[in-house]
């Protein structure tokens, strides 16, 4: 693997190593996006920069959502 193949595969790593964080901290307060992943358009590129797709989630998983990103740090425990 060259340079910059093995830094294109540590970028991949690093953005699904991202999304499944993602994915446990807002499972962690109820929240649920089933479209949750990387942009596949984004990581097929021949240097791959990739983007998560946060993707369609339904309407009270948007509002959960909004709730908790409005609150303040004291209050986002509150939300779950």
């Amino acid at each position: 693997m060259t340079g910059h193949q093995n830094h294109a595969a540590l970028c991949v790593e690093e953005a699904e190593e991202t999304v499944e964080k993602l994915r446990v901290a807002l499972v962690a307060l109820g929240i649920v996006l089933p479209s949750l992943g990387l942009d596949r358009v984004s990581i097929a590129r021949s240097a791959p920069c990739p983007l998560v797709e946060l993707g369609r989630c339904s309407v009270d998983a948007a509002a959960r959502l909004a709730a908790v990103l409005l609150a303040g740090p004291d209050d986002r425990s509150a939300t779950r």
